[in-house]
């Protein structure tokens, strides 16, 4: 086994997720990333919790998706709802043989399940809110994912590794030495309330007082960097366009511009698949209002990849995420989606927060 998928699989036990014995751990990927989830559970086992394993199988996604009733799209199974509740913490691996696997489904039908799976996805983020669960996502580099980011697969996998500083002598220190210089700047985020974002094609108002700035240090996501909050939901005031393009369920909508109105999204365009945006902007009420405005702080990525994962922590960049709130921001949004959409700030952009320039050119001046 390649000794970095150990080195990760340590990181991801014993930092992101401080898996103790007798916890229930759910260990979730495609059959691509069974080294990583073999190296965790391994590791979950000798600390005495008890893991198991799910493996996804896409084609039998594809399949539900394209072949279902709407009865069974709507139907959410006892035993997975058992599940949310009694698991103490959740590992999802990412790693595709074919990123793309649902890009012949309908949308209207990917919007259905997504609303049907809202429920799962709010017991999800209320948990991790109440911190009765511990959840991680992370990266098992493969090569459906290399050719997505048009690198080969040894390349990708040294990007992955580096961007979690996975081959530092100690990636725990590197990361707990983050989270204590993201802190200070999480502590002055949380003083100010009106936020403006400018930049080439985007001037954008929103307000923040009472919410809560995230740090985000290699813990719910590895690897990680970045600061977020839970804008005001009906605050957003004007328009931005998305430096790259957005990729969700298997769609990449290319050139995103969406205009904001008292929060909410009132126009939307887009070079590729807009369609497909359009049908994931009007799943629920709750769609077209921002769940969450984040910087990216990862300068160990400088590339974008088509994964969403890497591209909204790469240093010199913001996103906003339609849809859902993340409840430990103080967001009230709800929605079943949460969609990450990437700007490049690193030239002529700049961050003002109550009037005062706080982030200019890819770098937090404060």
């Amino acid at each position: 086994m390649d000794p970095r998928v150990e080195k990760l699989a340590k990181v991801l036990v014993h930092y992101s997720l401080k898996v103790k014995k007798g916890q229930i751990f759910k260990i979730q990927g495609e059959v691509v990333t069974l080294p990583l989830i073999k190296a965790v559970y391994k590791e979950a086992v000798e600390v005495g919790a008890y893991p198991f394993v799910q493996v996804r199988i896409p084609d039998n996604e594809e399949t539900f998706l394209k072949y279902a009733s709407d009865s069974q799209m709507k139907f959410i199974s006892p035993l997975v709802k058992t599940e949310i509740n009694k698991i103490d913490i959740l590992l999802v691996i990412w790693g595709n043989d074919n990123t793309r696997y649902l890009a012949g489904v309908d949308s209207r039908r990917q919007a259905m399940i997504q609303r049907t799976n809202r429920p799962l996805m709010k017991k999800l983020f209320q948990r991790i809110h109440d911190k009765s669960l511990s959840w991680c996502g992370t990266m098992f580099p493969s090569q459906a994912n290399a050719q997505d980011a048009d690198m080969s697969l040894s390349d990708y996998e040294d990007f992955v590794y580096k961007a979690g500083h996975v081959l530092s002598g100690d990636p725990v220190k590197y990361w707990t030495k983050i989270y204590r210089e993201q802190q200070r700047l999480v502590k002055i985020l949380n003083r100010f309330d009106r936020i403006h974002l400018e930049s080439a094609d985007t001037d954008l108002k929103l307000r923040v007082k009472g919410r809560k700035w995230i740090n985000c240090a290699g813990t719910e996501n590895f690897p990680d960097g970045e600061i977020f909050t839970g804008p005001i939901e009906n605050t957003a005031e004007g328009y931005i366009r998305y430096s790259y393009p957005a990729v969700y369920m298997g769609k990449e909508v290319e050139d995103v511009r969406l205009e904001f109105k008292n929060g909410k999204v009132v126009s939307e365009s887009a070079g590729k698949n807009k369609d497909f945006l359009t049908q994931m902007l009007n799943i629920d009420k709750g769609a077209r209002f921002i769940g969450e405005f984040a910087i990216g702080t990862n300068y160990e990525i400088k590339k974008f990849t088509k994964n969403i994962l890497f591209d909204e922590k790469i240093g010199g960049t913001c996103h906003l995420a339609v849809g859902a709130s993340i409840p430990e921001s103080g967001g009230k949004n709800q929605s079943s989606l949460h969609w990450d959409m990437v700007c490049n700030l690193k030239n002529d952009s700049q961050i003002k927060a109550d009037g005062k320039v706080i982030y200019r050119n890819g770098k937090f001046v404060i």
